[in-house]
């Protein structure tokens, strides 16, 4: 059994909840990614990606010196253990129409983020599918600049597995 530990991206980068938007995407520019899990304390708060940036902020009319990470972060995300198997967490990835996972410890701290590119890279099977169901239409997430995220949804590994 493969582990998601096996094929994730160890020790990522993460930025605080009080970062501005201006700093997320020049973190996003030297690391050449398109997504940062947003930590306080080691603790996973949710996720900002390039996209959020683009459409809740810029198209919004906020000023990216200004406006907070935490502001337009995405404050549900899905997590994983470093032991989950690979299998599973594709499956999930598909089912929830989601490019990345953050993998999390037992103390819920990040230690790392899988991402359908490492699977290509490292365990192509099932990357055909996963990839198809991710980009089936979806119905469009609707939330208002400026609003605090939801609490981190976090799925243990005996959901995934």
């Amino acid at each position: 059994m493969t582990q998601a530990a096996e094929i994730m991206t160890p020790d990522p980068v993460s930025i605080g909840p009080r970062e501005t938007l201006q700093r997320a995407a020049q973190l996003m520019d030297e690391l050449n990614v398109g997504a940062l899990p947003v930590c306080e304390q080691g603790e996973v708060l949710g996720i900002i990606t390039d996209r959020d940036i683009a459409v809740r902020a810029v198209a919004a009319g906020l000023d990216p010196a200004a406006t907070r990470v935490g502001d337009i972060m995405s404050g549900t995300v899905r997590v994983c253990a470093g032991d989950a198997d690979a299998r599973d967490v594709l499956a999930e990835m598909a089912r929830v129409q989601i490019r990345r996972l953050l993998v999390v410890d037992g103390d819920h701290r990040l230690v790392g983020v899988v991402s359908l590119g490492d699977f290509a890279a490292r365990y192509p099977a099932g990357v055909e599918s996963t990839l198809r169901a991710i980009s089936l239409p979806a119905r469009p997430e609707r939330r208002s600049a400026g609003r605090p995220g939801a609490e981190a949804v976090r799925a243990p590994a005996a959901s995934l597995g």
